[in-house]
């Protein structure tokens, strides 16, 4: 045991090594009863209003998550008195090499600090970096900030802050240290949920994410759904990709499927998979209004595409060129593929003719060719240019296809 004098000088037992120093309520309630709460930022919320009922004076916290997000590098959450709701700040890439973060606090955690520890209360401007003097000017005298260590060597942050005057009694100090390592245990578990939703969300959109989450996923798993069908690529890419630098064409493929899969996304199409130069998306009739959607999402990812065939031009290259096929019927939506490793597709007859569609672009000089049975469910026939009927390698029946007006 050793001894430490607390601010009126009145000695204090600590147990070296030992947690909990002292058990507590707001602790108990951390480790027994947060695990109905699935979201981080709702438990630091509550935490915050335990702690100030349990009489130590946090005015403002704050955690830091490092993420595994294709956008965000890190995420805030930040809690203040009087706040019923925590506030969400996501920042993006490249934000960790600006020196607005290099010289904070949350910086020097993740550089190997075990503690920054600052007192507000009557510092001068000058003696402090803008962080701080923008926290004291918010009315607080005291900041800290912890790492919170999660497995694998994941190192993340929290802070607390106090504006009570002359700031924290040592008491309040070692009271927030013990609630360390159960808030660790409780932040990993609720960061490695988001973290399986946001990668499964990433790499096989977000219905298919749900539907893994909620248990599909053994093989042949899934349903019979009807949907309208899209399957899109690019022209001569084989040619493109063998000339010019490899970080080029990454760079053109992402500017390509920028184009063409936000307006899916934000129609609220599906898109189930990447396949080189080319993706594939569904638009489930379950919506009522998915044929069109998924006309308004083409539509609005040819102006992308001829937006970005502008700044081609501009920069002395050939405009990017495209086939889209569409159809629309019953499709099987679930897991296919070897015991150890599966996909989430959409497989069937329709799906074939979406793609022999695409396929017949090239033949007829149109980007965007359309079967009869779409356009007969979308009611736009009378908005398209019938092409006539047309064979389809490996149908047994002929199609008729229609093809947007050209302009």
């Amino acid at each position: 045991m050793s001894s430490f004098p607390n601010k009126a000088g009145i000695a204090v037992e600590a147990n070296d090594g030992v947690w909990p120093i002292r058990r507590r309520r707001v602790l108990d309630w951390l480790v027994n009863e947060t695990r109905g709460e699935r979201f981080i930022d709702n438990i630091l919320v509550e935490m915050c209003e335990k702690l100030l009922a349990a009489g130590v004076p946090v005015a403002r916290a704050t955690l830091h998550f490092r993420v595994n997000h294709p956008q965000w590098v890190g995420a805030r959450i930040l809690w203040k008195e009087g706040l019923a709701e925590a506030k969400i700040d996501t920042f993006a890439y490249g934000v960790e090499n600006t020196p607005e973060f290099l010289t904070s606090p949350v910086n020097a955690i993740h550089q190997g600090a075990e503690e920054v520890h600052r007192q507000l209360e009557g510092a001068a401007d000058g003696e402090m970096d803008s962080f701080y003097q923008d926290l004291r000017d918010d009315g607080l005298t005291e900041y800290i900030a912890w790492p919170v260590e999660h497995t694998f060597g994941k190192r993340h942050v929290v802070t607390f802050s106090t504006s009570r005057p002359g700031g924290f009694e040592r008491g309040h100090v070692d009271f927030l240290r013990d609630l360390l390592p159960a808030l660790t245990l409780v932040s990993e578990i609720r960061l490695k949920n988001i973290m399986a939703r946001t990668l499964l969300q990433t790499y096989v959109g977000p219905h298919a994410s749900e539907h893994i989450l909620s248990g599909v996923t053994t093989r042949g798993s899934g349903a019979t759904v009807g949907a309208a069908i899209m399957i899109c690529d690019l022209r001569d890419f084989t040619g493109i990709s063998d000339l010019w630098p490899r970080d080029d064409v990454i760079h053109l493929l992402n500017d390509y499927f920028d184009a063409m899969s936000d307006p899916i996304e934000r129609y609220g199409g599906e898109i189930l998979k990447f396949m080189g130069d080319g993706l594939l998306a569904i638009f489930p009739l379950a919506k009522e209004t998915a044929c069109h959607d998924l006309l308004q999402a083409i539509r609005e990812g040819q102006a992308l595409m001829a937006q970005l065939n502008q700044q081609y031009a501009g920069n002395g290259r050939e405009p990017l060129r495209y086939g889209v096929g569409v159809h629309v019927g019953d499709v099987m939506y679930g897991n296919i593929g070897s015991r150890r490793r599966l996909d989430f597709t959409v497989i069937g007859p329709a799906v074939n003719v979406a793609s022999r569609l695409e396929s017949l672009t090239k033949e007829v000089k149109r980007p965007v060719l359309l079967s009869r049975a779409f356009v007969e469910m979308a009611g736009c026939a009378q908005d398209m240019d019938s092409l006539g009927t047309f064979p389809l390698r490996g149908l047994g029946e002929p199609v008729d296809v229609f093809a947007f007006p050209e302009r």
